[in-house]
């Protein structure tokens, strides 16, 4: 009798549930490891090569359009899926390989007038893009005809949806990465400022949300409120000001004769360009939040929660660098735009 006591006690501590880690800590654990990767691919990107956040950014391509066109489910047809994401992929490998082709391969850095090489070079990495972006849309009118009894004008619609968000973004993020002269700076803006932003939101809408309760977009983020999009303005300003002292003070500081030799007082620090990049961190704050919401719009319409669930306490990759998607947008702009009246290589 004993024995039987002693073996149903043994049962049931072995049937004892294992515990688990709360929704925050699993939030905190996984944007951890998802910060230290990034760190990571950034790292290998300034001491090695371009190419290695470019893998990251194809990464992000596949994981991204796949989650997409999982959302999407039976509303495409089979070869509409596949369309989507073959295409996706191929624009933003066409610019990374047109780029790295004509100016690390051939040496093209930029146009020269007598080198008709030159002209094809650089200059030219974004047309070939361009192009095969046109060649993706084209495809997807094409099924129209080759599936036409299988899929509907509407699931056009959607295909296309699907082969732009986000592959059209991270070519821009791409732009970012292949700026020669503010790289660094560019993708370190797209990826610092969001959740600098995100953090003194989450604060300001925390400690003034029920005083000052106005809703930013009550229809589609019901959380989100004004208070704390103000808030998302500052961390983006502050965030923007430590890229700032980073970039000036440590990166574009470096002697790189033999090896790095870092130093943080330099002769050459741009006080005047404070201004640019604080400035800067706010209208990427701006633009980061709204790509959020657009986030936030397209899960609303699909009638689902998260977009994936590759990332947990998270949901999907497109639920993590969705605000900075639309962040790089403003970023590549104002960067190509000092680049081209300014006269700094780009």
């Amino acid at each position: 009798m004993e024995e039987t006591n002693h073996s149903t006690a043994s049962d049931e501590v072995q049937k004892a549930p294992k515990k688990q880690l709360s929704n925050g800590k699993l939030r905190i654990l996984t944007g951890t490891v998802y910060a230290l990767v990034l760190l990571a691919f950034f790292v290998l990107k300034i001491f090695i090569h371009k190419l290695f956040f470019d893998v990251l950014i194809v990464a992000f391509t596949v994981l991204g359009t796949y989650e997409m066109i999982r959302a999407f489910g039976d509303k495409l047809h089979r070869s509409q899926k596949i369309v989507a994401m073959t295409f996706a992929i191929l624009v933003v490998v066409t610019y990374i390989a047109a780029d790295v082709v004509f100016t690390d391969v051939l040496g093209v850095k930029l146009p020269d007038p007598d080198d008709p090489m030159s002209a094809v070079g650089r200059n030219y990495a974004p047309h070939f893009a361009l192009i095969m972006f046109i060649a993706g849309i084209a495809v997807n009118f094409g099924l129209l005809v080759f599936a036409h009894t299988r899929i509907s004008l509407e699931s056009v619609g959607y295909t296309l949806v699907a082969y732009l968000y986000p592959s059209v973004f991270l070519v821009v993020m791409t732009v970012c990465n292949h700026l020669a002269f503010y790289s660094d700076a560019a993708i370190a803006m797209v990826f610092v400022i969001s959740p600098a932003a995100d953090c003194m939101a989450y604060g300001f809408g925390k400690t003034l949300g029920k005083k000052l309760p106005a809703k930013m977009a009550p229809n589609v983020s019901p959380n989100k409120t004004l208070i704390g999009g103000f808030g998302g303005l500052v961390g983006g300003a502050i965030g923007g000001c430590a890229v700032f002292f980073v970039y000036y003070g440590l990166c574009r500081c470096v002697d790189w004769t033999g090896f790095a030799q870092f130093t943080f007082v330099s002769p050459q620090f741009a006080w005047q360009d404070m201004g640019l990049f604080i400035g800067m961190g706010v209208l990427v704050s701006a633009f980061s939040q709204f790509g959020d919401l657009v986030e936030s719009a397209f899960k609303r319409k699909l009638g689902i929660k998260d977009m994936g669930n590759l990332l947990p306490g998270h949901g999907g990759i497109l639920d993590r660098i969705d605000s900075s998607l639309y962040a790089s947008l403003v970023v590549a702009l104002i960067f190509v735009a000092r680049i081209m009246f300014t006269g700094v290589p780009a």
